[in-house]
């Protein structure tokens, strides 16, 4: 049995990645701050399952507080790190860019630190594809350039990045860093596009369209981001940046219409400018995943929305986005 500590762990992406590690017989420790970015009550009950668990372990405290860390690492032999604590959003960061540095950079310096004292044998950070800014060469690789982030969110990620080369190069930690692709599915963020559309659509209320509708996405369904995880985790290499997407774009009029087609219920469209730090296309060159860890996106689009739904019709009551 192995120990893994995930932070961040009662998020979205986290809480699904704790619960393939319960169900893998791994004991899991979560940091979790139960920040009031959305209401902290949803990430508790994103680990209802975990916590019934004798494997697991839940720790509320900041990735920047020292002394928590200390004591963390002091009492559990952790053996690999999931690292998905940050605060999130691209438009977000840019009205409150300091706090996201605060967080995102010195939170991960913090823990690297910490890790690199223990020592851990493995340390995966969940990086971004917003890195990739405004990119000219499609699909994204790994290989093209990252360094003109367009939002303080995507200058913090990649700040991580080069933090984490420098801590292996320094330290010799073996570090992964998983550069996600608009994961959505179950316990998605209540403001991210896919959840707040298929809500507007629900309610009967006017869904905002930023743009004139032609941007593209590739969307990643949960279990295919967390199979890359475990993938990452179970593998430990050197130093790797690795795309997770689901390698398919899809164009943000015709998300609305593939909502809509799996609620069958029509949206009211609201025309909006477009807003500061958004990217007119993100797509995943997800070639290196598939030859290093053997990752294989499985879910369609499409698919993935029918599921959404189906968890948010059973949901829908419990998760709102704060006002």
């Amino acid at each position: 049995m192995k120990t893994v500590l995930v932070t961040g762990g009662a998020g979205f992406i986290g809480s699904h990645v704790v619960e393939r590690l319960l169900s893998e017989r791994n004991r899991v420790v979560c940091l979790d701050n139960f920040d009031p970015f959305y209401d902290p009550a949803v990430k508790r009950g994103n680990l209802r399952w975990a916590l019934e668990q004798s494997n697991f372990r839940l720790v509320e405290g900041d990735i920047r507080d020292e002394p928590t860390l200390a004591r963390l690492f002091r009492e559990e032999r952790i053996e690999s790190v999931f690292h998905a604590a940050a605060r999130a959003g691209v438009r977000p960061s840019i009205q409150d860019p300091v706090l996201y540095h605060d967080v995102n950079v010195h939170g991960t310096t913090r823990l690297l630190e910490a890790a690199r004292s223990a020592p851990v044998q493995n340390f995966v950070f969940a990086s971004s594809s917003s890195v990739y800014g405004v990119s000219n060469r499609v699909p994204f690789s790994e290989e093209d350039p990252a360094d003109f982030p367009i939002s303080p969110y995507a200058a913090t990620k990649r700040a991580g990045e080069l933090l984490c080369y420098t801590y292996h190069h320094l330290y010799g930690i073996p570090v992964t860093c998983l550069r996600f692709f608009t994961v959505y599915g179950p316990r998605q963020r209540p403001e991210m596009a896919i959840h707040k559309f298929t809500r507007l659509v629900d309610e009967g209320l006017p869904v905002p369209v930023f743009g004139d509708g032609t941007s593209r996405r590739d969307y990643t369904y949960i279990s295919d981001a967390v199979e890359g995880v475990l993938r990452a985790l179970t593998q430990p290499r050197p130093y790797e940046i690795l795309n997770i997407g689901e390698s398919r774009t899809t164009e943000l009029r015709d998300l609305v219409a593939k909502i809509e087609q799996a609620l069958n219920k029509k949206g009211q469209i609201r025309a909006m400018p477009s807003q500061a730090g958004d990217v007119p296309l993100t797509f995943a060159d997800v070639g290196k995943a598939k030859r290093l860890l053997g990752y294989e996106p499985r879910t369609s689009i499409e698919d993935g929305l029918r599921k959404f739904v189906e968890w948010y019709r059973k949901n829908k009551n419990l998760n709102k986005e704060n006002p």
